[in-house]
């Protein structure tokens, strides 16, 4: 059975500007296991199973190889703040930023493991599940397994909530942690991506039946 939000609350500690100031490697590699959290009419809550790291100007795959644009300014600014963009005209894509002011570099959020506001979630992704107590991993999957999948799960959208600041209570979009532990990280080459798709910067939680995509290569 899923914790409910209050069951995680006295845990619950929020991330600060600093963990987020980092190269995004290190960054991507310690999200693992944290908690995205949504507050306002419905609390959504859901573990961070699946990341990948963006390097900055000097990656071909990430937005930021284009220097500083009015599109992707975020991924410039001070580090942890929500980056979002449009793609393949039908899904957005939630990352933070990272490194500091004026050093570009990002990670990408590609998968979550839900944990409370799951009928919500579900709702919003017009998935039907009966009974939340019984429902398997197979099923769950299918809420928050991939970015675009999970954006449309906590209702992100570049008008919404780029730009957010992951480390401030006052947001409604935030990165927690609680008394979770991660036992293993799997590191792979980023997927659906062309350019520099080669480079072992995609990690996930070991053994996590939401990940998306192939699961190999444990490091």
């Amino acid at each position: 059975m899923k914790k409910r939000a209050s069951e995680l609350g006295s845990t619950i500690q929020p991330l600060d500007r600093t963990f987020f100031r980092r190269d995004p490697r290190r960054v991507a590699r310690d999200l693992l296991g944290k908690i995205l959290l949504r507050e306002g009419e419905f609390h959504l809550m859901a573990r961070i199973v699946e990341v990948e790291a963006y390097l900055g100007e000097n990656d071909p795959a990430a937005h930021a190889a284009a220097g500083n644009t009015a599109r992707n300014s975020v991924l410039f600014g001070p580090p942890g703040y929500a980056y979002v963009y449009f793609i393949y005209g039908n899904h957005y894509c939630l990352n933070v930023s990272c490194l500091p002011v004026g050093v570009a570099g990002g990670v990408l959020f590609r998968a979550l493991e839900p944990v409370a506001g799951i009928a919500e979630m579900a709702a919003a992704r017009d998935i039907e599940i009966p009974d939340l107590d019984e429902a398997r991993p197979a099923l769950l999957k299918k809420i928050s397994s991939g970015p675009g999948r999970m954006s449309e799960a906590f209702g992100v959208t570049r008008e919404r909530d780029n730009g957010k600041d992951f480390t401030s209570t006052r947001s409604d979009l935030r990165i927690v942690e609680d008394d979770y532990r991660v036992r293993g990280v799997t590191v792979t080459p980023r997927i659906g991506i062309v350019k520099a798709a080669e480079r072992p910067l995609r990690y996930f939680i070991t053994g996590s039946p939401f990940v998306s995509g192939r699961k190999s290569q444990d490091r």
